[in-house]
């Protein structure tokens, strides 16, 4: 086989093996994989390093504090759900938008 004959079967293998993925990763989000369920739920997240968080976990009645670093999660404290004020989700910016920002701060088009 030439040359041009291994590198086409390559690219075929590569575009079927791309395709498979897309079609995993689709299929999984239908069927809901990833996502949470019952009664636990992420109320907040901040990131304090590269590798250090602290997140409020709410399950049930109770809200957690918890800690992660590099030596796993650690338990910071819990104050009943009904403490925590409801924050309404910041609205998600298109990654279009993100790199049109970026570009005119850089002198771009």
């Amino acid at each position: 086989m030439s040359y041009a004959g291994y590198l086409i079967e390559t690219l075929v293998t590569l575009l079927a093996v791309c395709a498979l993925a897309v079609l995993v990763l689709w299929g999984g989000r239908r069927m809901g994989v990833g996502r949470a369920s019952g009664p636990i739920e992420l109320v907040g997240h901040l990131p304090l390093e590269a590798r250090r968080s602290i997140y409020l976990v709410r399950v049930g009645q109770q809200v957690f504090v918890v800690g992660v670093g590099e030596g796993g999660f650690t338990k910071l404290g819990e104050l009943p759900a009904g403490e925590v004020p409801k924050v309404e989700p910041a609205g998600r910016t298109a990654f279009a938008d993100v790199l049109a920002r970026a570009l005119r701060r850089k002198g771009g088009p």
